[in-house]
């Protein structure tokens, strides 16, 4: 049924007999979605499952709930032990239970990369076809996965889930919040900071009976988004772009980084601009990097003080001390 493609119908409702193909709603094939759900979610309990119950079973239970007394709970040491591993062997569980999630996600995302490899460009949606067929299934198969692992109590492990299963490429030191999509065809450098509800969409729908519009995303090196971001298909933002709260960039926009970018849609924050904004000159920016550096100072001289009394207050008690000792 996935590789299906239907011939298009044709329209003459307008009488003008050009063969116009009909706008269509997508044939959504809700058996395949709950299908593969249903494999990844069920599945992904089954080892996990079996090994907390067999530890309840076989060792929480005889050494710790069937003890008649709660002195001997707390002085044998098999009860205590069978008591203060429970959590334990919980958090392997759910680690296990992770695991599966990721290993079967990537063997259903990996077959259906066989029968139709993703590729960036437009997927029309008015032709069925197997590449719009499995671009949807891709698209609900990631979400259970990607949600487990977000909203999960480890949301650190989404990195490992999105290089494990293929549909992204996260490198180290960078860190996703939580989001709607953010979930495929998405390239991020090291050290990039993308913030809570900042949507990374890659792929989105034009229109109700609108096409597909699928490119990757790009991200350099220390890339920040502040929140609430939305950045488009096929945008790429360089190394050390930072974007302040609810910008967006629209579709293939370049930012060269090293740069603040603010607003919808997003564009640079350039600092004569701020600087006229905020009524301030050129003195006022020399005069407040001269209190910093003035502030620091300070700072470091307490310190500095501080330590050198510490180090004369050692050295009369050490001498206070050896006194002790030798009089004794």
């Amino acid at each position: 049924m996935l590789d299906e493609i239907e011939p298009p119908e044709m329209s003459d409702s307008d009488g003008d007999g050009d063969g116009e193909v009909a706008k269509e709603k997508i044939q959504l094939q809700f058996h395949w979605y709950l299908s593969i759900f249903f494999v990844i979610y069920y599945s992904s309990y089954v080892i996990p499952g079996i090994v907390f119950m067999e530890y309840v079973i076989i060792v929480f239970i005889p050494l710790f709930l069937r003890v008649d007394s709660l002195f001997v709970v707390f002085t044998n040491l098999d009860s205590l032990l069978a008591f203060l591993a429970l959590p334990l062997v919980l958090i392997v569980s759910y680690l296990i239970h992770l695991f599966l999630v990721g290993l079967l996600s990537r063997i259903i995302w990996r077959y259906t990369e066989k029968i139709s490899p993703s590729k960036d460009g437009v997927i029309p949606r008015n032709i069925p076809s197997k590449t719009a067929n499995l671009y949807h299934i891709r698209s609900f198969m990631i979400k259970y996965g990607k949600n487990a692992f977000m909203k999960g109590i480890f949301p650190w492990l989404a990195n490992w889930f999105f290089n494990f299963v293929g549909t992204s490429v996260i490198a180290k030191g960078s860190t996703l919040e939580e989001s709607v999509v953010t979930d495929r065809n998405v390239n991020v450098g090291k050290n990039c900071y993308i913030g809570v509800n900042s949507a990374l969409s890659s792929h989105f729908v034009e229109g109700i009976f609108g096409n597909i519009v699928y490119f990757e995303i790009k991200l350099g090196e220390n890339v920040t988004l502040g929140g609430f971001n939305n950045i488009a298909p096929g945008c790429d933002l360089r190394d050390n772009s930072y974007l302040l709260p609810m910008a967006a960039a629209t579709k293939h926009n370049l930012l060269k980084g090293d740069n603040y970018y603010f607003g919808i849609p997003l564009r640079r924050i350039f600092k004569k601009k701020v600087m006229n904004y905020l009524k301030i000159s050129e003195n006022n920016l020399v005069q407040a990097e001269e209190l910093r550096d003035k502030q620091e100072n300070a700072k470091l001289e307490r310190i500095k003080k501080e330590a050198e009394k510490n180090e004369k207050k050692k050295r009369k008690n050490h001498k206070k001390n050896k006194g002790v000792r030798e009089n004794g």
